[in-house]
């Protein structure tokens, strides 16, 4: 499952603007930390019960990217996880993943004046909580996605066997991680589908890594 993040510069959405994102650096489609610092990512009020409802719904392994939807008081409305193919980090292609389970789990808000919902980003990975390249991408592409669906640009948050980080708070914690047992869902949750996993956004990813 995943949740929302806040909103980018308009993007075209034309055959010719993705084909020519395609055959770009991949390199100038990331953020560094300071430029998703910048950027005035709305911060989570509770971000430990965000990843633990996350990491509970979805229980995700090394490579798993969980995208949620949350309303104006952070209750959980949709979520989707895939798996990330073997390719090199391209803010494009996961932008296009994205995009993909969005549209697969919850309507658009494009006709909105001002975004009310908000995405969120969780990416298990190996390695430790320090920004990678990969992050970046990631980031990149979650910026991307929220403003093709009408949602504001949430955070992005790594889980790592050493913890959870959200990325340009520096805020973390221990668990959980992406070696631990998911905790029981909390009982004030309220009821959603059962978590979406792979399917469209697996196939993109998949289509792109064989190019």
């Amino acid at each position: 499952m995943t949740f929302g993040f806040a909103p980018s510069s308009a993007a075209s959405t034309s055959t010719s603007a993705d084909l020519s994102a395609a055959t770009a650096n991949p390199l100038a489609r990331m953020l560094e930390p300071a430029e998703w610092a910048a950027a005035g990512i709305p911060l989570l009020r509770n971000p430990r019960e965000v990843v633990s409802g996350l990491h509970s719904r979805h229980r995700p392994k090394p490579s798993t990217a969980i995208v949620a939807v949350l309303d104006p008081d952070e209750r959980l409305r949709a979520s989707a996880s895939f798996v990330r193919r073997p390719a090199p980090a391209d803010g494009w292609m996961f932008r296009n993943a994205l995009l993909s389970q969005l549209r697969r789990v919850i309507p658009h808000d494009l006709r909105r004046r001002t975004p009310v919902r908000t995405a969120v980003l969780l990416y298990c990975r190996d390695g430790d909580g320090r920004w990678t390249e990969e992050d970046g991408a990631w980031m990149w592409g979650l910026r991307d996605a929220c403003t093709l669906h009408g949602l504001r640009c949430g955070a992005y948050i790594t889980l790592t066997r050493d913890g959870w980080q959200v990325l340009g708070e520096g805020r973390g914690g221990r668990r959980p991680n992406s070696e631990s047992t998911p905790e029981p869902f909390a009982t004030s949750e309220a009821p959603l589908p059962m978590p979406r996993t792979g399917g469209a956004a697996s196939e993109v990813m998949r289509r792109a890594a064989a190019r």
